[in-house]
């Protein structure tokens, strides 16, 4: 194990952490774009592609591994599939914030952004959730995200890039956990297409490449000690072969014993008990350029 992997303090001697996590995003991550989608039933069904078909899939998989995962689900997808809300429920796994249209906060005026967080929240009280944990959409925080999220009683975010290990920011509210992402392991960037929104690199990719390269990723974050946090959407992921090849890869994953998978929500409690010393978010400077 290199230095760095000594750094964080993971439990019951694992050496690193895999959260299983995924967007159920349905029509919002479109209309979120422009309203106008809705009337065009060829880009609406891609999307509803998730909830209906995919989410099924994904969950079933899930159950034959043994893993539980993260759903981060926006309040207009728990409004508009309720069944597919209580599905992630009914299997046991964590329902986090994703807003509530998808408007990424970085986008919005204070006002607009607190507003679609009451918005969500409210959305999935209606399922008897009051989720601790939040992912902006696009991972686009504001400079004022960490501090509302804090105010409402989150106990992490999982939007930010900095680090490979969870740590604790301090905000004007209070301190609040994040979990560090990796564009590396977002589906997104992987099996994304469509000509109208333009979405994706204009490559779909195998899937067996892309677990290949997960794989690499899982293996290089359990070296440094680090948490690798996959994010999967099942309007992609769910698709016949990529689902097949995720069920390979969880195969793999359990090869790795000294790995801890566990959902953010675990992984944010067990940071939370390490007692670290918040650090500010700052970028000074930067705001100068």
């Amino acid at each position: 194990m290199s230095k760095q992997a000594a750094e964080y303090a993971w439990p019951d001697n694992y050496r690193s952490a895999v959260a299983l996590s995924f967007d159920l995003d349905a029509e919002s991550v479109i209309l979120a774009v422009d309203r106008a989608y809705a009337a065009r039933p060829s880009v609406m069904t891609h999307q509803a592609y998730g909830p209906i078909t995919g989410l099924p899939r994904l969950l079933e998989i899930l159950l034959e591994a043994g893993y539980r995962g993260t759903f981060f689900i926006p309040g207009f997808t728990a409004d508009r599939y309720p069944g597919a809300v209580e599905a992630v429920l009914d299997g046991g796994h964590e329902v986090a914030h994703h807003g509530y249209l998808h408007r990424p906060p970085a986008h919005l005026t204070p006002e607009e952004e607190r507003a679609e967080l009451e918005r969500g929240l409210e959305a999935l009280a209606r399922h008897g959730v009051r989720p601790v944990g939040f992912r902006a959409p696009w991972w686009e925080t504001s400079p004022h995200t960490l501090g509302l999220l804090s105010e409402y009683g989150f106990d992490y975010d999982a939007s930010l890039f900095d680090r490979d290990t969870p740590y604790a920011v301090t905000t004007p509210n209070g301190s609040i956990i994040e979990i560090p992402q990796s564009w590396a392991l977002d589906d997104w960037e992987r099996y994304a297409y469509m000509p109208d929104p333009p979405a994706g690199q204009g490559v779909i990719e195998r899937p067996a490449d892309v677990m290949e390269t997960w794989w690499q990723e899982i293996v290089a974050y359990r070296e440094y000690g680090g948490c690798a946090v996959p994010v999967m959407h099942p309007f992609l992921s769910g698709r016949p072969a990529r689902a097949l090849a995720l069920r390979e890869l969880l195969g793999r994953l359990a090869s790795l014993p000294d790995v801890w998978v566990a959902t953010l929500g675990d992984i944010a409690a067990h940071t939370s008990r390490l007692e670290m010393v918040p650090v500010p978010l700052d970028l000074p400077g930067l705001e100068s350029f």
